[in-house]
C-alpha cells in the first residue's frame, strides 16, 4: 500500500517540512530557512530567490541586488536539473489544495462528465506576458501582489485571515469548473517553471512493451497531455509541463513508467529526426 503512495507521501512531507521551517524561523527564531517562497535565506548564508519574481521586479524597473540575482540563479539551476515544475508538486502549498480537488473529481466522476477541457493550457503563458507588461507600466511585481501561492504561504506563517477565501475559491474552481484549473491552466508561476523544465535531466520514462493500456496513469496525471506516448512508444516525457509528481509511476502496475536520467543529446537528435 505504501508503495502505491510513496511519492505522494514524500511530496507531502517535503511541502509540510518546508512550511514548518519557515514557521519556526518566524515564531522561534530558528533560522534554518527564513523568509518566504519569493525570497529566502538558507542557513543565514545562502540566498534563494524566485526567478519569476525577480523577472517581474526587473520589468518593474527595480534595482536588483546581487543577493537576489544570485538566489535566482541558484533556484534556476536547481530546477533546470531536477525539473522545473517539481516546484509545483513538491514545494508549492497550493498543490495540496488542487490535489484534493483532483482526487474528489475522480471519486465523484466529474472527469467523465466533463470530457473536454473548456480552456487552453496556454492561458498561463499569456498570464506571464500580461504580468510582465503590467509590472513594466505600474512599476511593481504585478503577480506577487495577487499570487495565491504567496497568500497561502503568508497565511500559514502569519495566520490565515482572508487567505481562507483564496483557498476555497481555488478548491471549488478546480473541483467544479476545470480539472487542474489553477495550476495547469492559469498560474503563471507554473507556466514559468514549465519553460525551465524543458531542460531538466530527471524524467518519467515510458517502457511501451510493459504497458497494458490500463490508462491509470492518465487518470491521475494533472498534466495528462504529457503522457501522449503511453501505449505507443518507449520514450521519456520531454514536456516541461510534467510536474515530476510521480503519481503515474505509483499507479502503474505494469512497471511501464519509472523515473530516469535524460540522455539529452540523443533524445534531442531523435526529436529532430
Amino acid at each position: 500500500m505504501i508503495k502505491k503512495y510513496r511519492f505522494l507521501i514524500a511530496r507531502r512531507i517535503t511541502q509540510i517540512s518546508i512550511m514548518v521551517l519557515y514557521v519556526i524561523a518566524n515564531v522561534y527564531g530558528i533560522n534554518f530557512l527564513m523568509g518566504n517562497l519569493s525570497s529566502s535565506l538558507l542557513l543565514n548564508t545562502i540566498p534563494l530567490s524566485d526567478p519569476y519574481a525577480v523577472l517581474q521586479m526587473f520589468f518593474a524597473g527595480a534595482i536588483i541586488s546581487f543577493d537576489l540575482l544570485l538566489g535566482a540563479f541558484f533556484i534556476l539551476i536547481f530546477y533546470m536539473i531536477i525539473g522545473g515544475r517539481a516546484f509545483c508538486s513538491w514545494v508549492c502549498p497550493v498543490n495540496i489544495i488542487t490535489d484534493l480537488s483532483n482526487y474528489l473529481r475522480r471519486k465523484f466522476g466529474f472527469n467523465q462528465i466533463q470530457k473536454k477541457q473548456p480552456a487552453s493550457r496556454n492561458i498561463r503563458y499569456w498570464v506571464i506576458a500580461i504580468s510582465l507588461i503590467i509590472s513594466f507600466f505600474m512599476g511593481v511585481a504585478a503577480f506577487e501582489l495577487v499570487s495565491p501561492v504567496s497568500m497561502v504561504h503568508r497565511g500559514i506563517i502569519f495566520g490565515m485571515g482572508f487567505t481562507w477565501a483564496t483557498i476555497v475559491v481555488i478548491f471549488l474552481f478546480d473541483l467544479f469548473v476545470l480539472k487542474n484549473g489553477w495550476c495547469g491552466h492559469i498560474c503563471p508561476l507554473g507556466g514559468f517553471y514549465s519553460l525551465v523544465g524543458r531542460f531538466s535531466l530527471i524524467r518519467v520514462h515510458h517502457n511501451a512493451p510493459n504497458c497494458t493500456a490500463c490508462m491509470k496513469c492518465k487518470e491521475v496525471c494533472p498534466e495528462s497531455q504529457v503522457l501522449h506516448m503511453v501505449t505507443k512508444t518507449s520514450m521519456p516525457v520531454l514536456s516541461g509541463e510534467c510536474t515530476n509528481c510521480g503519481r503515474c509511476v505509483e499507479v502503474c502496475d505494469d512497471d511501464a513508467l519509472n523515473f530516469s536520467i535524460k540522455n539529452l543529446i540523443k533524445e534531442r537528435q531523435n526529436e529532430v529526426r
